[in-house]
């Protein structure tokens, strides 16, 4: 028998925000796997920047995919946790190949722009439920990943 959650958020609503937190997670474990794949594998003249870039942003994201899934469960419902599941849910497609640092930089951007894309979008629910320990997880999320896509498209601009 489950027991009730009684925190002034009713089921319904719990049920919306896990499932947008789902999509975010998904968005985030994704862009996680990327990073540290483009971490191992860039090249070229940049390569001691970005390795090292790309090192601290996949650390970043291993951090925030734990307190995302977290959340999740402290709204009563199961994290996902396949690839997957992280397939169906996620709005960035996965990286086979290995494409070159400045196309890998590229690619982070747009990575970083969705995953804010998709926890601002989650808001309307969470606003209305007056759930603001999820409020206030999008709002640092979405504050690392403009910061983020900044610093990469800093690395792409010509003066």
């Amino acid at each position: 028998m489950a027991v009730a959650i009684d925190i002034g958020i009713a089921d319904k609503e719990r049920k919306k925000i896990a499932d947008g937190l789902s999509r975010l997670l998904a968005d985030t474990y994704t862009l996680y796997l990327k990073t540290h794949n483009y971490h191992w594998n860039v090249e070229g003249p940049m390569f001691q920047t970005l390795h090292t870039m790309f090192e601290l942003q996949y650390t970043e994201l291993a951090l925030a995919v734990d307190l995302i899934a977290e959340r999740i469960r402290a709204l009563g419902h199961y994290a996902p946790g396949s690839y997957a599941q992280y397939a169906k849910l996620s709005s960035i497609k996965e990286e086979t190949g290995v494409p070159g640092a400045q196309d890998m930089i590229k690619d982070l951007v747009k990575g970083n722009e969705a995953v804010s894309k998709t926890a601002r979008a989650i808001f309307p629910v969470v606003e209305k439920s007056s759930d603001e320990p999820t409020a206030d997880l999008l709002t640092q999320r979405m504050q690392v990943h403009e910061k983020t896509a900044w610093m990469l498209r800093s690395l792409l601009e010509k003066k």
